[in-house]
């Protein structure tokens, strides 16, 4: 199927794209002359994109993509300073800053729809936040991932969240401590990202990945999605009543039988998404 690429009108252009490619939503970060910075307009349009999309029908996965050499620096650090100005010396706007960016991280996560990262470069602060956020991520054996804040004096805490949720303590506190960078191999390591492609295969890799995701069916991947981020805070035993209670609910679902059907049956499924 042909893509489709359209931006949402509007005095400024839109730092973010918006392509529909078969059943897949890709979102490219669009701004390479700030390093695809999470400005206050880029938070916007990707906090309106993943709402766009939340009960579009045609759309069973999204892909977040970035142009140029950077996936995301992160805040837009001359922005932010630029409110320093401000009668309270900006701490009314970088408070708003940090809960519009959480928000649309949390967004990201609250999607009925699983997101996959498709890295090609380098992913900083809250570029390397946003890539922890998506439930899946594919990087070019080029990208590399750093919070770096601590090196300006400004300890990476809201990209702590997402990162300490990926990867393992230890390292996500080295990360975070040193604001050293980490190659995409190792990052694949320490399992903030899926697998590393050749350089100019992420984009088409993600995509792949998430047309073989949304083939199962939709109902199904969204129950499956609320239940993984809210067993994971809770104690084991918690953990297992709630899960023990989704898996019971799901099995009532039309297409829990029909799949089940279909399994026993030796046929392929089909999906009524309920």
């Amino acid at each position: 199927m042909t893509a489709q690429t359209s931006r949402a009108p509007s005095l400024a252009p839109s730092p973010l794209l918006r392509e529909t490619i078969g059943s897949i939503a890709v979102l490219t970060l669009d701004s390479p002359k700030t390093r695809n910075a999470l400005s206050e307009a880029m938070i916007a349009a990707l906090h309106g994109a993943i709402d766009s999309v939340r009960d579009d029908k045609s759309v069973r996965a999204v892909v977040i993509a970035a142009e140029g050499p950077a996936y995301s620096s992160g805040h837009d650090l001359k922005e932010l300073t630029a409110r320093r100005s401000d009668a309270d010396k900006g701490r009314a706007y970088f408070s708003q800053m940090m809960k519009s960016c959480s928000d649309m991280m949390q967004a990201i996560v609250r999607l009925p729809k699983p997101v996959v990262a498709a890295v090609q470069g380098v992913a900083t602060a809250a570029g390397c936040q946003l890539v922890a956020t998506c439930d899946l991520a594919v990087a070019s054996e080029q990208a590399t991932f750093g919070t770096p804040g601590i090196d300006i004096g400004l300890f990476c805490s809201t990209p702590m969240v997402a990162l300490s949720r990926n990867v393992p303590r230890k390292h996500a506190m080295h990360m975070l401590l040193t604001g050293e960078h980490v190659s995409a191999q190792r990052a694949y390591e320490l399992g903030l990202v899926n697998s590393v492609v050749p350089a100019g295969a992420e984009r088409d890799a993600a995509i792949d990945l998430a047309k073989k995701i949304a083939l199962k069916s939709a109902y199904t991947l969204k129950v499956g999605k609320e239940a993984f981020y809210r067993q994971a805070e809770m104690n084991l035993a918690d953990a297992y009543t709630y899960a023990a209670q989704v898996m019971a609910e799901n099995m009532m679902a039309r297409d829990a039988q029909e799949g089940i059907g279909a399994f026993i049956e030796k046929r392929d499924p089909k999906w009524e998404d309920r």
